[in-house]
């Protein structure tokens, strides 16, 4: 991947970043802490690696995405506005009783969504079924699931790593939103869950660890889990929660808070004054 794409990536990362932050702000309601430290990866899968169409949403051989650690929806939200499923300015009414982007995805309503998601632990399992599906209908489309290292304390994650190591769900790759934080706190004081990589080793996945805001590293990690044969992919993402904006950065106070006017100006400042940066 050449310096073009990859500031093109960065950018669009950074326009990630900014949705979310507008969504919560509008419905002083949400989570922006892990929001903003996937959007890297949301950025290259949406646009470098997944086989989508807003113009064509429920076509039967596009990639499919699981967003596991549902109440990040914001990031999601943003991303698809971007990929054009639906108009940007609707990020605004974000968790409103009337409105089609509520706090977690929901196929049934939200153009792009592919599986309703929210109670932590489902997603995954959502995920491995479409793998399994795909390879039982013969079809070649990828699932693509980004999960929570806080979720990684939920029981049904782990049944979901025996099931896609068992069926040998090599067209399914997780990432792991490796942040640190959760809503209590540091997640090695809730509930240590480490080495994330090590356990899924033992379950017989290919595991890979990267810097989950490199660009070149995640596509690195994206081919490694096209070519692996037999067995599924889990992507440890090393991320930084609030990712881009100072005050919510490595903070497990910003796991579920909106900001105020004041903390929104500053955000949106920080955030276009990166982008921006990326020029010069």
């Amino acid at each position: 991947m050449d310096q073009a794409k990859i500031k093109e990536l960065k950018k669009i990362s950074y326009d990630i970043k900014l949705g979310a932050i507008e969504a919560v702000y509008s419905a002083n309601s949400g989570h922006p802490g892990g929001s903003l430290s996937i959007s890297d990866i949301l950025a290259y899968l949406y646009f470098n690696e997944m086989n989508v169409d807003p113009k064509d949403p429920d076509c039967v051989d596009r990639d499919r995405f699981v967003l596991s650690k549902g109440h990040c929806a914001p990031a999601l939200y943003s991303v698809l506005s971007l990929k054009g499923f639906f108009p940007r300015e609707d990020l605004k009414t974000f968790r409103q009783a009337d409105s089609y982007l509520q706090g977690h995805p929901d196929m049934k309503h939200t153009p792009g969504v592919d599986m309703t998601s929210g109670s932590l632990g489902l997603g995954i399992s959502a995920a491995c079924g479409m793998a399994l599906a795909a390879k039982y209908c013969g079809k070649t489309y990828r699932v693509w699931a980004v999960m929570g290292d806080g979720e990684l304390g939920e029981g049904q994650c782990w049944e979901a790593a025996l099931f896609a190591a068992h069926y040998k769900l090599d067209n399914l790759c997780a990432f792991v939103d490796d942040n640190g934080l959760q809503i209590d706190g540091p997640t090695k004081e809730v509930m240590n869950t480490e080495s994330i990589a090590d356990k899924f080793r033992a379950f017989n996945w290919n595991v890979v660890e990267i810097d989950g805001h490199d660009m070149e590293a995640i596509e690195a990690a994206v081919e490694l889990a096209k070519v692996t044969k037999g067995k599924p992919t889990m992507v440890v993402a090393h991320t930084i929660k609030g990712k881009g904006v100072s005050y919510m950065e490595n903070s497990c106070g910003w796991h579920g808070k909106a900001p105020n006017a004041e903390e929104y100006a500053q955000a949106v400042a920080e955030l276009e004054a990166a982008k921006a940066e990326l020029d010069k």
